[in-house]
């Protein structure tokens, strides 16, 4: 049983990585889990649920993602609250889930702690809950259900899944030069707290459309897949 993560799907858009890895790796199963940073964009639309779902369904191994800042919000919210791997999420199919805020999760022997939200930066060009939804920033409530998670486990993790990252990340080279990376949002602020207090072995982040290693204990990740515990091999990033 083994334990993967990549970086954002958005639907079906960067989905493609999704198939490949699936039909390269024939031997995995639903014992087995893709972690997706955020921006999966499963439930977007009543248009396009549909078909999306279709896609994440009849992969063999099992989703599971943090949100992003491009989530229907409403729509994540509307499916029931389970307890998977002792952490809360939502059930949208038998095989996916979407990891609330501030949980922690025991798979395979690895605490994950997962700590979804995003500020967009085209949302003036987007429509309030129909393209663009408030909740997607972290709040103070689930900052506080972090709190009380982290503390039930000595503030100690094995990795941790955002979709945004700290404020410190955006000052090394591999983020320096992307463009939403140069302002600080909220979230980097409130992520800044868990880099103070946790203790981990390593973090993962999307959200910046690119591969690479931040710093030996931090790395964002677009397209490649790769095995929970490691880092990219060759840094890459996505043009539009």
């Amino acid at each position: 049983m083994a334990i993967y993560v990549t970086g954002d799907t958005h639907g079906i858009d960067d989905f493609c990585k999704i198939h490949i890895f699936a039909g390269e790796h024939p031997e995995l199963t639903l014992a087995d889990t893709l972690l997706i940073c955020g921006d999966c964009g499963v439930a977007w639309s009543d248009d396009t649920f549909i078909t999306n779902l279709k896609e994440y369904k009849n992969l063999p191994f099992t989703i599971a993602f943090v949100d992003g800042n491009h989530e229907n919000f409403d729509m994540l919210e509307s499916f029931p609250v389970i307890t998977w791997n002792g952490g809360k999420a939502h059930k949208i199919a038998d095989n996916v889930f979407h990891l609330i805020r501030g949980e922690i999760f025991e798979i395979e022997g690895n605490r994950v702690f997962a700590f979804g939200g995003a500020t967009s930066t085209d949302k003036n060009d987007r429509t309030t809950d129909v393209s663009w939804w408030e909740r997607e920033l972290p709040s103070y409530g689930d900052y506080d259900n972090a709190l009380d998670n982290l503390e039930r486990y000595g503030f100690e993790v094995d990795y941790i899944i955002t979709h945004s990252c700290d404020e410190k990340a955006l000052y090394y080279p591999a983020l320096r030069n992307v463009g939403k990376a140069q302002v600080v949002f909220p979230e980097n602020r409130m992520l800044s707290n868990f880099e103070e207090m946790v203790k981990y072995k390593h973090w993962y982040f999307g959200h910046y459309h690119k591969d690479a290693n931040v710093t030996d204990k931090k790395t964002v990740l677009l397209n490649q897949i790769i095995k929970l515990g490691d880092v990219v091999t060759k840094e890459g990033e996505k043009n539009d």
